[in-house]
């Protein structure tokens, strides 16, 4: 592989600034890179080259003219489909939106394209980001390059993807229920949910309003630090944006001193239902922890047990109110009957009937179902009150330690046509580790902390909510004792492809 590509987004900076190499080397060689790997990887849905690389020669024109120019500017990042991207093809991996060229941009890309990053493609996922394996996508399935057999999660799974097939140095995610997370977790890369409100969601195309939130996502801690530097910030034109200023994530994750930190292991989210070979990589990295300084404590979050439940009805039910727009008749796909009168509701069903996969009519019945009446308040009602609990839950554990800590999923990447893989309620058990922190809106990272069976296992850390730095004060640090103590996840996925 290119030299080049193998560096991290961070290097790529250091090396631009001081001249090493020019923009247009770095962004072409990640698209020779895309070219050369997507028949096997499948990440992206589109590629942007001619974009990119004008973006490349623009901030390589104003460095040599001495301008003042971002600290990441020139390094290229992948944006999941689900970004709005003004004159660019936004899909939402669906064939509802086969076709659709904005007529707007959504803030995260107006933040992308002012730091000067060059945009390489609109990354695959799982149709309206609804899955955990990026195989419900219309634009094909997105494999792990870690095991081309294996699922790279989901939703978030073509970004994952092009990271760890060294696509792309940065890339966008979207987490609704840990799907930045737990793609991250699978591909061996580091993903970050923001706190809810942190980063705006102005022009990112809604699945569950109250759960969504814009992830950063790279290949170690520090690099997803910059992105997330970049990307956080108020906007006036995302009602739930939050006005806090963005903290010095980068120089959080560049510490490297534990001492002092109490993270709390969850007691709920360990034991029955883990793979055993996640329950030895977590044990193994909590001592790597408590060796490096580490208090490392239990802790209690009973409500947690029902938080599944409870997600999965509130994300159904938000699921059905978002994409009720979809009618064949204002914007996207449209199909009219192929007999009988051509009305609204037979052009509304003839065009969602084909324009929608099954996950998403799935998901569309069980919402429209705890909303209708005389179910609202059984249903709907009830997940909300739990949604509480576990926010009380979170914050109680949060005022005896610093961070809780946890698996960021209970297996390794499922094997494609595993039967966990085709069995809807399998898949969502697997969401167990990282819903929580989508219901109680709080901030979570998820690391490499080693291998299982010769696939990545993640290592979770849970935050109060704006308090997104304290996930870099324990991530970083922690990333470099991993490193110090041999677990060096990375370089062994970088040397099986360097051989292929």
């Amino acid at each position: 592989m290119s030299e080049l590509i193998n560096r991290s987004a961070l290097e790529l900076a250091a090396g631009l600034k001081a001249g090493e190499f020019s923009s247009v080397e770095v962004t072409q060689a990640h698209l020779d890179r895309i070219h050369a790997t997507e028949a096997d990887f499948g990440s992206f849905i589109t590629v942007t080259d001619d974009l990119a690389l004008e973006t490349a020669k623009a901030v390589d024109a104003e460095r040599s003219a001495g301008g003042d120019v971002h600290a990441l500017a020139g390094v290229p990042v992948a944006l999941k489909d689900l970004v709005v991207t003004e004159g660019v093809r936004t899909t939402a991996g669906s064939k509802m939106l086969e076709n659709w060229i904005p007529p707007y941009e959504s803030t995260v890309h107006n933040k992308v394209k002012a730091a000067g990053l060059p945009v390489l493609g609109k990354t695959n996922l799982d149709e309206f980001a609804m899955g955990s394996t990026t195989e419900h996508s219309a634009f094909g399935t997105t494999r792990n390059p870690w095991n081309l057999e294996h699922v790279p999660g989901g939703s978030s799974g073509g970004a994952a993807a092009a990271l760890a097939g060294f696509q792309a140095p940065l890339s966008v995610g979207t987490d609704t229920g840990g799907s930045v997370r737990q793609p991250a977790a699978f591909t061996g890369t580091v993903g970050v949910k923001p706190t809810y409100g942190s980063i705006s969601r102005f022009g990112i195309i809604a699945m569950a309003s109250s759960l969504d939130q814009v992830g950063p996502m790279g290949r170690n801690v520090a690099d997803a630090a910059a992105l997330h530097e970049l990307l956080a910030g108020h906007d006036p034109l995302d009602s739930t944006s939050l006005p806090d200023p963005v903290a010095g994530f980068v120089s959080a994750a560049q510490t490297s001193d534990l001492r002092g930190k109490k993270l709390g292991v969850i007691k709920q989210l360990r034991g029955e239902g883990y793979q055993d070979g996640v329950r030895d990589a977590f044990s193994a990295a909590l001592d790597v922890a408590a060796a490096a300084g580490a208090e490392i404590v239990e802790v209690d979050c009973p409500s947690i047990s029902y938080a599944l439940d409870a997600y999965y009805l509130i994300m159904p039910s938000e699921v059905s109110s978002n994409l009720a727009r979809y009618d064949g008749m204002r914007y996207g796909l449209r199909v009219d009957p192929e007999s009988g009168p051509v009305t609204a509701e037979t052009v509304m069903a003839a065009t969602r009937a084909a324009g929608f996969g099954n996950e998403v009519k799935r998901r569309i019945i069980l919402g429209t179902y705890a909303l209708s009446a005389g179910y609202y308040d059984a249903y709907y009602g009830s997940a909300q009150k739990i949604r509480t609990l576990v926010q009380n839950d979170f914050a109680k554990a949060f005022a005896s330690c610093d961070v809780l800590v946890s698996p960021t999923a209970p297996t390794t990447a499922l094997k494609f046509g595993a039967e966990a893989a085709s069995d809807p309620m399998s898949l969502y058990l697997g969401d167990v580790a990282t819903i929580p922190a989508n219901l109680a809106g709080i901030p979570g990272l998820s690391l490499p902390a080693g291998l299982a069976d010769g696939l990545p296992v993640g290592f979770q850390i849970l935050a109060p909510a704006r308090e997104d730095v304290k996930l870099y004060e324990v991530a970083g640090p922690l990333e470099a004792a991993l490193e110090a103590s041999g677990t060096r996840v990375l370089d062994t996925l970088a040397e099986g492809l360097t051989t292929k």
